[in-house]
């Protein structure tokens, strides 16, 4: 009983703390989904095209080289690279902790965007995209007027889901205090000199905005299945 009274206590004493990270939280992961979506639909297209001299397409390749080393290192590597790297390599921006942290969660997160991105394209029949080329659409409107509208489908609940994992993952962001969760966890943890109990609150928010954003996804995933009816 002990415990749960002790859990109480701080989280009378210390609530703004715990929602200032939530909000901090929120927020990192609103910004990393909408920035690596913007991203990593060019990385997809780019992932796609044919430009190039025969049988070698620089944009295919670069975007392909990117995809693999950032799905190849973990993310806490480039967030320390990203931290460390950013400040040196371009001093005239004067970019903050949360600024190197957000970037180094957008570089990441835009490669599994572009995956999914590019598989939803893919998952599109291609008799619709020869459908349209026979009735005179270049592939320009035949990507933004046949084979997006229904890659979407697709697409949407991965990337929420996708989003879930994000919100998990600023939980490393922690390690250089910018304001989310963990951080405040220290933050607490620091002053109270307790551990469990203020680590359980935190672990019954992420679980709280998780399954309420599951829920959500599940809710969406059943509206979409129920007008392809």
């Amino acid at each position: 009983m002990e415990f749960f009274s002790v859990m109480l206590k701080l989280w009378n004493e210390y609530w703004k703390l715990f929602l200032q990270g939530l909000g901090m939280t929120l927020f990192m992961g609103f910004l990393t989904v909408l920035l690596s979506t913007v991203f990593g639909a060019i990385m997809a297209l780019m992932r796609r095209s044919k430009w190039g001299i025969g049988k070698f397409h620089p944009l295919n390749a670069v975007a392909a080289v990117y995809v693999e080393i950032i799905r190849g290192t973990p993310i806490l590597l480039q967030l320390y690279f990203f931290y460390f790297m950013l400040p040196q390599w371009v001093p005239f921006l004067e970019l903050t902790e949360f600024q190197c942290v957000l970037i180094a969660c957008c570089v990441n997160s835009t490669a599994y965007v572009c995956e999914i991105i590019r598989s939803g394209i893919q998952a599109v029949d291609f008799g619709q995209t020869e459908a349209a080329r026979s009735l005179g659409l270049n592939g320009r409107q035949t990507m933004i007027h046949i084979v997006l509208p229904q890659a979407v489908k697709n697409i949407l609940p991965a990337l929420c889901n996708e989003f879930v994992a994000i919100v998990k993952e600023t939980s490393l962001a922690s390690t250089f205090f910018v304001g989310e969760l963990m951080t405040q966890f220290k933050t607490i943890q620091g002053i109270t000199f307790r551990v469990l109990e203020p680590l359980t609150i935190i672990g019954i928010i992420y679980f709280l905005i998780t399954f309420v954003m599951s829920k959500l996804i599940a809710l969406l995933e059943r509206r979409m299945n129920a007008s392809e009816r």
